[in-house]
């Protein structure tokens, strides 16, 4: 596992860590598994979206 400068273990790969160790019990599960990781890209990638004002008018 990445250590950060504190010789501590990332938190972000801990939990993926957590995340990979679980095994899906079904193929429900395995699609519930599957859309929580979809729509937490789907957040990460929104919250950094950044418009750029190409407009030099103002």
């Amino acid at each position: 596992m990445a250590k950060t400068s504190g010789n501590r273990p990332d938190k972000n790969l801990a939990g993926v860590v957590n995340d990979l160790e679980d095994a899906p019990v079904n193929s429900l599960d395995a699609q519930q598994r599957q859309q929580d990781v979809n729509d937490r890209r789907r957040r990460d990638n929104h919250n950094h979206q950044h418009k750029v004002d190409m407009d030099p008018s103002h």
